[in-house]
């Protein structure tokens, strides 16, 4: 077979048995969505050509994580100059802020961001401070808009999204629309802007070309088994949870209101979306759900873990 009919990536894999990065060349050929993996440091084949439809030829950009038969590797190099030429040549890194006007559209912004191609690698809520807010904005500090422009973003949350794919930069700015939200329902109706801003200054989003200080989404195998040990042995799904968890991005989000662990419980619904589909037909699992494993979303069990899970994700992992 020609160069031409596969691509090559090199990517590393950590195996949590002998607590070792192993180093793999990772071959795709798109012509039947097969896959080959060979060890870099033993030089034989760790996976003989197979056939996996699970892996997309729009995953495979240096700096994202894929699965592949339940290991999650992380894809840290173009294996030949001909797989860096046809694959890497327009992948970019961009931030992408929701302002605070814009995050209850949240939602509808990041079905947006995935429908024009693009990847969410690391997602973060926050509330800047006037300090991070005046370094975020320091190229506007001797404009006469800065001191509104800052009372803006400091006045709620905002949403830090880094976003990865073809011209990232300018694609987000394309869906972002004109800085002035009036004109954009004028010359981009369709644009983010256009859709949820108000004006200039409240104008729903940031776009920029440098990354998002974010908290990243990808799980590893280690991460996934240490987060659901509570788990093991208590549910016969431990393992296949443990494998969907960390096969591919999620999102991680820490929910504040009264009684949160109860109401976001009971807005989730039963484990099961068969049973949800039944008993709560409009809950998270009932509409999002496929199966117990496969189930849309995971919430703490009991309050007294909520701080515990919060810390894993925004602590530990983050740190």
């Amino acid at each position: 077979m020609s160069q031409e009919d596969r691509y090559a990536f090199l990517a590393e894999w950590y195996d949590p048995n002998a607590a070792l990065l192993r180093r793999y060349q990772l071959l795709f050929y798109p012509k039947d969505g097969s896959v080959e993996m060979f060890d870099v440091k033993n030089q034989r084949t760790f996976l003989r050509r197979t056939k996996y439809d699970e892996l997309r030829l729009e995953d495979l950009f240096v700096g994202n994580h894929v699965n592949v038969f339940s290991r999650q590797l992380h894809l840290i190099g173009y294996g030949d100059q001909y797989t860096a030429s046809k694959l890497g040549s327009k992948k970019e890194r961009t931030l992408a802020m929701i302002k605070p006007d814009a995050v209850l559209k949240m939602g509808d912004i990041i079905q947006i961001i995935y429908d024009a191609g693009l990847t969410i690698t690391k997602a973060k809520m926050t509330k800047l401070s006037w300090k991070e807010a005046m370094d975020f904005y320091a190229e506007h500090q001797s404009k006469s808009f800065f001191n509104n422009l800052l009372q803006f973003v400091t006045s709620g949350p905002v949403v830090a999204l880094e976003l990865m794919g073809d011209e990232a930069v300018s694609g987000w700015r394309g869906l972002l629309g004109p800085t002035d939200s009036n004109v954009a329902r004028s010359e981009a109706a369709a644009s983010v802007r256009a859709r949820f801003g108000t004006d200039g200054t409240k104008n729903a989003g940031h776009g920029s070309d440098s990354l998002a200080s974010a908290a990243r989404v990808n799980m590893d195998r280690a991460n996934a088994e240490e987060f659901f040990e509570v788990y093991k042995g208590v549910v016969a799904e431990y393992t296949s949870m443990v494998a969907e968890l960390c096969s591919g991005p999620c999102m991680a989000l820490e929910i504040c209101a009264t009684e949160a662990p109860r109401t976001f419980r009971e807005f989730c619904g039963p484990a099961d979306p068969e049973i949800a589909r039944h008993l709560r037909p409009n809950t998270l699992r009932a509409l999002f759900g496929k199966n117990k494993i496969q189930n849309a979303v995971h919430c703490t069990d009991l309050p007294e873990d909520g701080i515990l899970e919060v810390q894993y994700f925004f602590k530990i992992l983050d740190g």
